[in-house]
């Protein structure tokens, strides 16, 4: 619709763009996630909600202000903390629009406390979760072995830590094995590089005992220690694992999973490896005390033996014994008499059986059965050759008296037979009139002729 002003101008107004809510909701949405891909955002979680789908649901809030946050299960596993509502966080995600209730929120891709106490706290949130799993028990550590033969160890390789082992190790004991596995210590990939240590000498196999060596630092040096992947992989370690970590003052999650936790890399050094000495000095003393309670333990016995061989207790039992081994022999003796009766027992029904079978042999019978059979066809081809000649004989005479009575031995004696035109056998003269044709059939051949005269 347009309309016209007094000076003759025509005035149109703007088309209108009628939106779906959806299409709406997708426009703001993608220009929202190009404006704010990478936002960082400090706020106080609260409505807390993880479901057992592992995806992590809160709000972010601050002050009046408040906006909806998602964290997928692949993000929240790296958490090195368990969110709680009231705890102040800081967040890095992006902004982003949920289309089926046009809500706006945080797509959450890293999740950190705010604050100087933060990593003493997802310290003490994972010592909790860990010590009700278990981890920390007692009963669960694995001893650690007197002499390694072979020592796996665990750290950096520029570290002065491994020096200080190396260096006590050589004074000690110096012909243990080593392999050292380098990993980093601190950072952010140190957690995951210490884990693939300790699983690759799981897999080979190729040490007795492992030892995971850092020097002193801060909360935030020894932050890898405090790794929850790292403690499952030292707890689920079938090789035993000492954990060498910081200072004596310093305690981390590792400490408290590993078998055993020294308080210094030397110290840890000083525990694995007893020096040469040591181990020889212990050696003798055990052998002096062995021998001294051998000696005394022979003596003792030697005294009480004789004590009792001068007892007539002892006389008693001794014929009581001689008494059993004499029904013991005789037992023997009737035993063997009765199996050898028993052998020719079965010796002589085997020999009965054998001639039996003998008598019974089945090539004689088989061989009695065909001379029978070769008799019996004889016989029974005599009888059949009398009664085909009985029959020939039979069938001669039949066939003799057959040839006497047919018509053509008639015929042979000078007889013939005369039929009508129509083929009928004529027996008397009454059957034919004058000029009818008739045939004869004669021995040899046949004749026509016509009635010329009759005679009844």
């Amino acid at each position: 619709m347009s309309s016209t002003d007094q000076l003759g101008f025509t005035f149109r107004p703007p088309e209108r763009r009628v939106w779906k809510v959806r299409d709406l909701v997708g426009a703001v949405r993608t220009h929202i996630e190009r404006e704010y891909s990478d936002a960082w955002v400090e706020g106080e979680i609260s409505n807390l909600r993880i479901p057992d789908s592992g995806h992590v649901y809160f709000t972010l809030k601050d002050g009046n202000a408040q906006i909806k946050v998602v964290m997928f299960r692949s993000s929240a596993r790296l958490l090195r903390f368990k969110p709680a509502d009231g705890l102040q966080v800081v967040l890095r995600g992006r902004i982003t629009i949920y289309e089926d209730r046009g809500e706006l929120q945080i797509m959450a891709e890293h999740l950190e406390l705010k604050g100087a106490g933060s990593l003493q706290l997802a310290f003490e949130q994972l010592k909790t979760k860990l010590e009700a799993e278990g981890l920390f028990a007692a009963e669960r550590k694995k001893p650690i072995p007197q002499l390694p033969s072979r020592i796996g160890i665990v750290t950096s390789a520029q570290a002065a830590a491994l020096r200080d082992i190396l260096n006590v190790i050589a004074r000690r004991h110096h012909s243990v094995n080593l392999l050292i596995f380098p990993a980093q210590v601190q950072g952010d990939a140190a957690a995951h590089e210490v884990s693939q240590g300790v699983r690759y000498f799981n897999r080979a196999k190729n040490v007795d005992v492992i030892l995971l060596a850092r020097g002193g630092g801060s909360a935030e040096d020894l932050a890898a220690f405090n790794d929850e992947g790292l403690a499952r992989t030292i707890a689920s370690s079938e090789i035993p694992v000492i954990s060498a970590v910081g200072h004596e003052i310093d305690f981390t999650i590792a400490d408290f999973v590993a078998d055993l936790r020294a308080p210094t890399p030397s110290a840890a050094a000083e525990l694995v490896i007893r020096s040469r000495q040591e181990i020889d000095d212990q050696t003798a003393t055990l052998h002096d005390r062995l021998s001294r309670a051998m000696r005394y333990r022979l003596l003792m016995q030697r005294q009480s033996l004789t004590e009792l061989a001068q007892h007539a207790a002892f006389n008693r039992i001794m014929e009581v014994i001689r008494q059993r081994q004499q029904k013991l022999d005789d037992l023997n003796h009737r035993a063997e008499l009765a199996e050898r009766q028993l052998l020719e027992k079965l010796r002589r029904r085997w020999e009965i059986i054998s001639a039996a079978v003998r008598h019974y042999d089945l090539r004689r019978v088989l061989s009695g059965m065909r001379k029978e059979l070769d008799i019996g066809a004889a016989a029974l081809a005599a009888i059949m050759r009398n009664v085909m000649l009985q029959h020939k004989v039979r069938a001669d005479r039949l066939e003799t008296a057959l040839a006497s009575l047919s018509p053509l031995a008639i015929l042979d004696r000078g007889y013939a037979l005369v039929f009508d035109a129509e083929g009928k056998l004529l027996k008397n003269s009454r059957q034919v009139k004058i000029g009818e044709e008739i045939s004869a059939r004669l021995s040899e051949g046949e004749i026509r002729a016509a009635i010329t005269g009759k005679k009844t």
